[in-house]
This record gives C-alpha cells, structure tokens and sequence, in this order.
C-alpha cells in the first residue's frame, strides 16, 4: 500500500512509519496540516492516516476539505486521544471512513488499513490522478485542466506507468521493457515518445508534471508552482 502519515508527533510518526515501511508499505508524511492537504491532492494513495490535532489546519476541516473542494475519495483512517461518541461522529461526518483512539497497536492500525485497502477496491473507479492531470483507464480518456489530451496508444501505455508509479522514478529500462519487452529497437526510440508525451500533457499548460531524471529515467510529479 501507499500510505500518507499527517502527523505532528514526531515519535509517533516515525514509530508509524518504521513499522509500516519494514511491513513493505510505501510512505509519505508531513507534520502539518496544510502539507499533508496538498500531498493528499497531488498524489493518489491508498490510505492516509491522519491526526486530528495538527498545526495550520487540522484533521476534520482537512479531511472536510480533502472530500468536498478536492473530491478525493482516500480511506482515511483519524488519530485522536478523544474517545467521545460525538468526537467519532464529528470525524465519520467530515467523511473519515476509520477511527483510532491513541494510544494503539501499530499492528491494529495496520490490520485496520488492509481492511480499508480491501474494501475500497471494489469501489474506487479505475482513474489515475496527478494534480489536475487524470486518466480514466475505463474510458482511455486523458484530461488536465478539463482539456482532452489527444495520445497514442503507446503513449496511453507511457502516462499509465508513469502515474502509477509517481512520484518514484521509472527507469528507461523499464519503459522499454513495457513497450518492446526483452527485445528493444536500437534507435531512441524512448526519446522520441517522451518529447511528444512531454509535448501532449505540459507544453499547453503553465507547470510541468513529467521530470527528466538524467541518466536513469523519468518522474511524473506535481511541484509547487
């Protein structure tokens, strides 16, 4: 699972996320409300874990927020020592989907996660999302700023791996090997494909999302403009 840890308890947030990156998860975390608010937006995860107290804006107008003005549907599962029905009921309406009294067992909370993960899969709609770039996998309909973007079916195969994979790095071989599998053209044919994608999804547009890593490969991510 990808996981984003909002947590301003740096003991607690490095115990949450030592065990879960030892479990084989993939972490983020940001120790405050509003970086936690734009990861949630930028990337796509599959859970998020999130305080209820944190600095610059916290966890219930976040999730609020996260919900309603950026219609992101992440499980999120919220930290709080308040134990109070009305504490649970305030979370679950700002559209929380678990609820975790500290302290807890960071096996619980993984257990818990996994639940979330399994339950959200026969649900979630089969879209990718960076920023304001998506790419609905049902329809092969690719859209930023509400704009259709116009790819080739190997470009479709190049976005798709790329968003998947964001923000990590995906390697040159790893691309050929998606297209051409163990066999690749002697041209650069790599170069080609990347500068019409690169040319399709950020030229027409004020930021770019897709990063040249040099000498190992690509990066599709949102930065802060």
């Amino acid at each position: 699972m990808r996981i984003l840890i909002i947590e301003d308890n740096s003991d607690l947030a490095a115990n949450i996320y030592d065990y879960l990156e030892e479990k084989g998860h993939i972490l983020d975390a940001a120790a405050d409300g509003i970086t936690g608010l734009h990861l949630a937006i930028v990337n796509d995860y599959d859970a998020i874990v999130l305080d209820l107290t944190l600095p610059g804006l916290d966890g219930l107008t976040l999730c609020k927020k996260l919900r309603d003005e950026a219609s992101k549907q992440t499980p999120v599962i919220m930290l709080t020592a308040r134990d109070t029905l009305n504490d649970k009921l305030a979370g679950f309406a700002t559209g929380a989907d678990d609820y975790l009294v500290k302290p807890f067992a960071l096996q619980e909370l993984e257990v818990r996660l996994l639940a979330l993960q399994r339950r959200n899969a026969g649900t979630a709609a089969r879209k990718l999302q960076i920023a304001d770039l998506t790419y609905d996998l049902d329809t092969l309909s690719v859209q930023r700023q509400n704009k259709t973007i116009t790819l080739t079916p190997t470009g479709l195969k190049i976005l798709e791996l790329l968003m998947r994979k964001s923000p990590h790095v995906v390697t040159r071989r790893e691309i050929e090997h998606l297209l051409w599998g163990d066999e690749p053209p002697d041209s650069d044919a790599i170069r080609s494909h990347m500068h019409t994608l690169r040319a399709a999804i950020d030229h027409p547009f004020d930021r770019a999302l897709l990063h040249t890593v040099h000498g190992i490969g690509f990066r599709l991510e949102a930065t802060p403009s």
